[in-house]
């Protein structure tokens, strides 16, 4: 192959001209004409139907992400609904806070509460996944959680942990596939001044006279796990003034801070104890303000779920 120039192209021209002839080239002219017209007709006529084609499936995947969006919208109102009101919440932890930041519309992790025979029970858990997969086990371990309370009238943490990860586990094992999905939780219940908790990978953080002291769940979760064990409870008797937090890894394990690290544990920590002078309301302000500017332009990697009790 080699690249033909202007020049050579004329001297074809010129030497063609020559072989046919002067006299035919008025013919040679209208049929280089004529073709190159029909060819710049198919062309647009390509053109146009290409246009079409695209803009048909544009229409259609817009149709498609319209009702997927519609859909999770509607998820996100269901999901909204079996979270407890701001205003159960102030009923039965009267000075508390809630800073719930779903990554996505809807979210695995959820809070929950409970008021059952003068206890106070109240939960913050994290379902594998987020998103839709996560969004649809919450509801499954939700609904657990309920019955363990509602319909077989547990009242020790442990043994709720311990019914509710029978019937997530049965849930899941009525489908062919296997499901090894669940959720990590931190449960509390609160009568008077005593405190009993249970956890599922999930810690309870209790911050009394400025000192924080970590209670840590059980190493396993709520679902299928190999080296299953009975959930351990564990009673506190509270002060006035503790300050009881529960939580999802979201936020310690968020990246940003200017070079992209995680927020960690012992940060988290410090913090909490650096506004142990604000009310509840207040250090849920400035929680959010935090960890929104440690993230900065970064992605909110996974969902995030605190809760924060006084006494």
């Amino acid at each position: 192959m080699f690249d033909v120039g202007f020049f050579e192209i004329l001297i074809i021209f010129v030497v063609g001209i020559i072989l046919i002839g002067p006299e035919k080239l008025p013919e040679v002219l209208k049929y280089i004409f004529l073709t190159v017209r029909k060819i710049k007709d198919q062309f647009n006529d390509a053109k146009e139907e290409v246009s079409k084609t695209l803009n048909l499936e544009e229409a259609l995947l817009d149709e498609k992400n319209k009702e997927i969006l519609d859909s999770i919208n509607y998820a996100k109102r269901i999901q909204s609904a079996i979270l407890p009101s701001n205003r159960a919440v102030k009923a039965y932890l009267k000075d508390s806070f809630v800073l719930y930041k779903p990554k996505d519309v809807i979210a695995g992790d959820f809070y929950w509460l409970e008021y059952h025979d003068n206890k106070t029970y109240f939960a913050a858990a994290d379902c594998t996944g987020h998103g839709v997969p996560g969004a649809m086990i919450s509801l499954v371990c939700n609904n657990a959680l309920n019955r363990s309370i509602r319909e077989y009238n547990l009242t020790d943490p442990g043994k709720i942990l311990d019914n509710t990860k029978e019937l997530v586990v049965e849930e899941f094992g009525q489908s062919e596939e296997n499901v090894k999905d669940g959720m990590d939780i931190a449960l509390c219940c609160i009568e008077g001044n005593k405190l009993n908790y249970a956890g599922a990978f999930n810690p309870l953080w209790l911050v009394r006279d400025k000192k924080l002291q970590k209670i840590g769940g059980d190493r396993q979760p709520i679902g299928s796990f190999e080296y299953s064990k009975p959930f351990k409870s564990h009673e506190i008797k509270l002060k006035k003034g503790d300050s009881i937090y529960i939580f999802s890894d979201g936020f310690v394990d968020q990246f940003g801070g200017g070079k992209g690290k995680k927020y960690k544990s012992l940060k988290f920590q410090d913090f909490l104890l650096s506004i142990q002078e604000e009310n509840m309301r207040k250090q849920r302000e400035l929680l959010n303000r935090e960890i929104e500017e440690w993230r900065g332009d970064l992605e909110q990697i996974d969902d995030i779920c605190v809760m924060g009790v006084r006494v």
